[in-house]
């Protein structure tokens, strides 16, 4: 976790190349002196023979020949057109911050997370597998086309034995010459490349100049059997040299047959084998662990190399459509090598060009290999590639690759496989263009690439134009490499992986919600989508695990807050205590105090499982984790004179959200801004939670709780810290609070004065920790939840159970009958009956309005008894009685009754004999917990003590028991 003091930018900033920070290139080791390769050497002459390979020299007849002139330029417009989108999206990432090895999966990987990039990662890394043996193996057939003992061809030397034996010999002994040439360094393979890059050039070179010095010639086809097997006249294509007659004939399209395959084509086959031939504009980025400057070298040598090699073709397309007739070109596809003024140099071209994409595919291979096992994304599998020369050269890495390689090619023909290979390319191609759509997207000020020419709509674009390439060329390779896709993320996110690389689907997170939060009208709000936005405030997270459980269940998919209150001059504490306030793994509470060895140490002892199995609150976390209650700190700057509360928040409906809660002074303190100011727009708390304030003394839950246990390997270095060094403890009996009783209540009128409801949480230690047990056997333990929707401390008759808040408590009572944790347990409604009103008339209004409400509830009738004020006014205001000037014991009196009604009530059920509170030893109904009504605060500070003292003797025994005042209407019986 970074402080002020911490290295801004891991960056070569000052100092030599050799001895700055390291950027990781091929490996570790020697990580500066690995990068020495120039843009052209490193980036120009691979990109540039990669999307030749061999389409340049047997294709170019076969694309103009069926498709025509005009089709031909428009395929090739359009696949380099996708290209292009590509490439900028290249160039802007490449250009915005320093590019490591690992090229498209590095870049991949640490925009979209470890889970995309390296599913994506592992296929590029395939289809480089799968490329360099289709290439390996394209060169095989065309070196025994030519020289080989069966060889068909007008002339050759016919030397070389066939067969599926003989062919993986050849290809094993290629595979060793490429392979030798990668693992001795990016060195040596720079200029092999270069040699090779000259051997092209020069065959391309003779190939244009026998179109204008060559004349006119008719060009022997090769014969094909007749009918029966019987032979045909031979066939002849024809030269022509420059001639506008034979330009006419080519323009238009002519697709027939394919001599070599017999398959009738279309525009989407002769398109599909012109892509395949030109997914090569990855091959200098993935030489970027290598490259001198690689956020210059990439963009400018990709570049480069697309525009030198478009113009290529289009000059080849031109020249063959002046002087070949159609026959030659769809008869034909070698048919260079017939106009040749020295026929050899076209076969050094075709070897060279098979060669060096077999060479580029394994080195990058190689490097994305290389790149994956540094980041451990899938364990002991890759470990071995992580091996580097003292030079910084990944060999383990080729040798990985080689054998891989090796087993590709024992499958013999792979040609099935191209199309897999150029649709794997495809993804990650795809996979960039969305990497440079998502940060542009998120608008981070941090994505500000120093090449410009893109926008998100042609990285929008080049993501649906490859998407519609895969499927154009294999739906079946699209479906399933997607599938592929889908289930390596998956694994990955199933094991885990590294946070700290950044995801850019936090930033898009972020964004979203902010415009969301914006969005949401407060006029616009209607009762019946009303749901709990809960503010919990705990004095010490250590106690309240049961009612964090129990708030998180109220909360019904709403806003859910966690405030630990810290009283304190910010003064006064060491200056390092707040640097590592924000959580770097999820926990369920994030003290202030945690020191960086205590974040370590703090994974050992809150097993993710665990907390996860036990603890279930619905929250996000920095770590992809659900379940975790996520805290944050928020600080203020000081005023004199003034104490602050610094709050640890959670926000289950966004990551984490910060929230400023300010307490006034000392003296004041019960009139606190107790609600956030955070986050804009309508997503605030309503209600608030408080713990109740009695005597009894704090328990340490996370002493007893499963999810906050020891872990049982105590003698394992680093496992076993104590939980005094992560939490603080529970406060002492008999020490003294943080706040008064006076504070307390002051806080609970201050929020009815905000509108906002209040509950108030006693005995909740006594909750069942998790679901609601049932018995064993064939019967059953009952629990009930118990709602009593009017005010015992000012008892009258008539539908007083109608109001605001007798409506409230019904709502948050069904709220949590709605969570799967409760689903057993029955809810009863008492009906208190005044002097003067019948049994049963009250109920049926009451059962009435449930039917509306659709709220399925047991209703039951109490008739108040001595001492419980029968003989009150029916027409006295709320709050009147606590304001009024009635003595204690009176009110005492009156308290103690209604607690007695209430326990009575609990220890009667319609299934079985009494239970208490508790009901764990008793076979009869279980109150598993007890709504009860709030009255308000009285009007004068000096009695708060006094009606905390009568809140006290009301819920007295009663096991779990919330104290609810509603100030809001919360449900209606409209549709």
């Amino acid at each position: 976790m970074a402080s002020e003091s911490s290295p801004l930018l891991a960056y070569r900033l000052l100092g030599e190349e050799g001895t700055a920070l390291p950027l990781n290139g091929a490996g570790a080791p020697g990580g500066a002196s690995a990068r020495k390769l120039s843009t052209f050497l490193g980036v120009v002459v691979p990109t540039v023979l990669s999307m030749f390979s061999i389409v340049v020299f047997l294709r170019i007849g076969f694309v103009v020949g069926h498709a025509g002139l005009l089709q031909a330029l428009a395929m090739l417009l359009v696949a380099y057109f996708i290209l292009a989108l590509t490439v900028l999206s290249v160039c802007a990432i490449a250009t915005n911050g320093a590019v490591q090895g690992g090229g498209a999966y590095f870049m991949i990987s640490r925009t979209l997370g470890p889970e995309v990039g390296g599913s994506i990662g592992l296929m590029f890394y395939l289809a480089n597998v799968c490329g360099c043996a289709v290439s390996l193996l394209g060169l095989v057939e065309s070196v025994l086309d030519v020289f080989g003992a069966d060889a068909t061809g007008p002339s050759g030397l016919r030397v070389l034995p066939q067969g599926y034996g003989w062919n993986l010999l050849y290809g094993s002994l290629l595979l060793g010459l490429v392979g030798g040439v990668c693992t001795l360094g990016a060195g040596l393979y720079a200029r092999a490349s270069f040699l090779t890059f000259l051997l092209v050039s020069g065959s391309l070179a003779s190939v244009l100049i026998s179109f204008v010095a060559v004349g006119p010639r008719d060009i022997p086809l090769t014969p094909r059997p007749g009918p029966n097997g019987s032979s045909l006249p031979p066939r002849f294509g024809h030269f022509t040299g420059f001639n506008s007659s034979t330009l006419k004939d080519n323009l238009a399209a002519g697709y027939a047959e394919d001599y070599t395959t017999g398959a009738m084509m279309n525009f989407a086959s002769v398109f599909a084998v012109l892509f395949n031939g030109c997914t090569g504009i990855m091959a200098g980025a993935n030489m970027s662990g290598e490259l001198k400057d690689p956020s210059r070298a990439i963009p400018l040598g990709t570049i480069v190399a697309v525009a030198y090699t478009f113009f290529v073709y289009v000059l080849l397309f031109f020249l063959s459509s002046f002087t070949c007739d159609r026959t030659l070109l769809q008869e034909d596809y070698g048919f260079f090598r017939a106009i040749s003024l020295w026929p050899p140099l076209v076969l050094i071209g075709i070897y060279a060009t098979a060669l060096s994409a077999s060479m580029s595919s394994l080195i990058g291979a190689s490097r994305i290999l290389h790149a994956l096992a540094r980041d451990d994304l899938f364990g002991v599998i890759l470990a071995p590639a992580k091996v580097v020369s003292r030079g910084g050269n990944p060999w383990a890495a080729v040798l990985y690759s080689w054998g891989l390689v090796q087993l590709v090619l024992l499958a013999g023909k792979l040609n099935t496989l191209a199309a897999v290979v150029t649709v794997f390319y495809l993804v990650a191609y795809a996979a960039v263009d969305l990497s440079c759509l998502s940060l542009e997207w998120a608008s981070a000020p941090n994505f500000r690439p120093t090449f410009s020419l893109f926008s998100w709509h042609t990285c929008l674009l080049g993501v649906a134009s490859c998407l519609l390439m895969m499927f154009l060329i294999s739906p079946g390779a699209a479906g399933g490499s997607l599938l592929l896709m889908g289930l390596l993320a998956a694994l990955l996110t199933a094991r885990g992986g590294p946070s700290s690389w950044g995801y850019v689907s936090q930033a898009l997170l972020f964004h979203q919600v902010r415009k969301y939060l914006l969005r949401l009208d407060v006029r616009k709000d209607h009762v019946k989508f009303w749901r709990p936005q809960l503010l919990l405030l705990v004095g010490n997270p250590r106690g309240a695990l049961p009612l964090l459980r129990l708030a998180n269940q109220l909360k019904k998919g709403g806003l859910y807050v966690l405030g630990h209150v810290t009283l304190g001059d910010l003064g006064e504490l060491p200056s390092h205590s707040f640097t590592h306030s924000h959580p770097s793994f999820p926990l369920p509470f994030f003290p202030a105090h945690m020191t960086p060895e205590a974040h370590k140490d703090a994974r050992a002892v809150m097993g993710k499982d665990a907390v996860e199995e036990q603890v279930k609150f619905s929250a996000f976390s920095t770590e992809g984790h659900r379940g975790y209650l996520m805290l944050s700190h928020c600080l203020l700057p000081l005023i004199p004179g003034t104490q602050y509360l610094s709050p640890k928040v959670h926000a289950s409906a966004f990551s984490v959200h910060e929230f400023w809660l300010k307490f006034q002074p000392v003296l004041d303190i019960g009139r606190s801004q107790a609600f956030p100011t955070l986050p804009p727009g309508g997503m605030k708390p309503n209600t608030l939670v408080l713990g109740f304030y009695d005597d009894a003394p704090p328990q340490d839950h996370f002493l007893t709780d499963p999810a906050f246990s020891e872990p049982a390997d105590s003698t394992r270095e680093g496992s076993s810290p104590a939980l005094s060094t992560l939490f603080p403890p529970p406060r002492a009996p008999g020490s003294p609070r943080a706040l008064s009783p006076q504070d307390y209540v002051a806080t609970v009128a201050d929020a009815l004065k905000m509108n906002k409801n209040v509950v108030l949480a006693r005995a909740s230690g006594a909750l069942p920790p998790e679901r609601l047990s049932r018995g064993s056997g064939g019967t059953s333990q009952l629990h009930h939840v118990d709602v009593w929707p009017l005010n015992l401390l000012r008892p009258r008759g008539g539908p007083g159970y109608v109001d605001v808040c007798g409506l409230f408590l019904l709502q948050m009572a069904t709220i949590l009958g709605m969570v799967p944790a409760w689903h057993s347990a029955r809810l009863r409604i008492f009906l208190c009956l005044g002097p003067r009103e019948a049994p049963g008339a009250a109920e049926g209004r009451l059962r009435a309005l449930l039917s509306q409400l659709r709220i399925r509830a047991e209703v039951q009738e109490v008739v108040w008894g001595e001492g419980a004020g029968a003989g009150e006014p029916e027409a006295e205001e709320e709050g009147d009685f606590v304001n009024s000037g009635r003595g204690d014991v009176e009110a005492e009196a009156l308290a103690r009754s209604a607690n007695a009604l209430v326990r009575a009530q609990q220890g009667r059920g319609t299934g079985g004999g009494p239970g208490g509170p508790e009901g764990g030893d008793t076979e009869g109904p279980t109150t598993a917990l007890t709504f009860l009504y709030l009255p308000r605060p009285p009007a004068d500070p000096a009695r708060y003590p006094r009606y905390l003292a009568l809140l006290e003797t009301l819920t007295r025994d009663l096991g779990p028991t919330l104290l609810v005042h509603g100030v809001t209407p919360v449900t209606c019986t409209d549709l």
